[in-house]
């Protein structure tokens, strides 16, 4: 998973848990994609204040990766999904309809 997926699901997962000062500062950068410059003029503060606020957000956001592992378990969960699809796949040819429906299913979770 490339940075700014698993920034985007940490920031899914814990973002709630930031101060709002540092939620805005992700919101703009990640989700507006402004510059630090940027945000910087619109809070009014500096782009080193924006920049230490940002690092220090996506490090409390890693830290509470950390202690709860809620993204490692939806990376787990989804190649355990991968994995028992492309079994169901591969015994499609002997088991027929039966694994048509626990396709469709799978695909439904």
């Amino acid at each position: 998973m490339n940075d700014i997926a698993r920034e985007s699901l940490l920031y899914d997962f814990y973002g709630s848990l930031l101060t709002s000062k540092k939620r805005h500062v992700m919101e703009l950068y990640h989700e507006e994609n402004l510059t630090l410059s940027e945000i910087a003029e619109e809070t009014g503060v500096s782009r080193a204040a924006v920049h230490d606020s940002l690092k220090s957000a996506e490090q409390k956001l890693e830290e509470y990766e950390d202690k709860l592992g809620m993204v490692a378990k939806l990376m787990a969960q989804e190649k355990a999904f991968r994995r028992i699809r492309s079994l169901l796949a591969e015994s499609q040819a002997t088991c027929g309809e039966e694994i048509d429906g626990i396709l469709t299913e799978l695909e439904r979770v």
